[in-house]
């Protein structure tokens, strides 16, 4: 099967990147070996060793799996509160600004 895969990254500033792809835009933030995604189907922390080809990643999604969950296909309610709520996503968003914030406010000082 094939397919058709477009992916650009623009670099913001060192060690902040934009990702533009046809599933979404993503913000990553880090240095070569550890960095955090954040995007549309959620966060994606991953930690390597550079050159190795080893590496973890961990995701934290927006969904909540409730669709592949059993008793969803029984017939039972769905189970409440596993939605991420507004506070959450902002509390995300607000997460990421202040890491950017820092990130700049570290460039600045570096090229003064």
């Amino acid at each position: 099967m094939a397919y058709l895969r477009l992916f650009r990254r623009v670099r913001l500033l060192p060690g902040v990147s934009l990702n533009l792809s046809t599933r979404g835009p993503s913000l990553s933030l880090g240095v070569r070996g550890a960095h955090l995604t954040v995007g549309r189907s959620g966060i994606r922390r991953t930690v390597g060793l550079p050159g190795t080809g080893l590496f973890f990643t961990a995701r934290d999604g927006w969904h909540s799996g409730i669709h592949s969950a059993r008793e969803f296909h029984e017939g039972a309610p769905a189970p409440q509160g596993t939605q991420p709520t507004g506070s959450d996503v902002l509390l995300g968003v607000l997460v990421v600004l202040a890491v950017l914030g820092i990130i700049v406010g570290l460039v600045a000082i570096v090229w003064h």
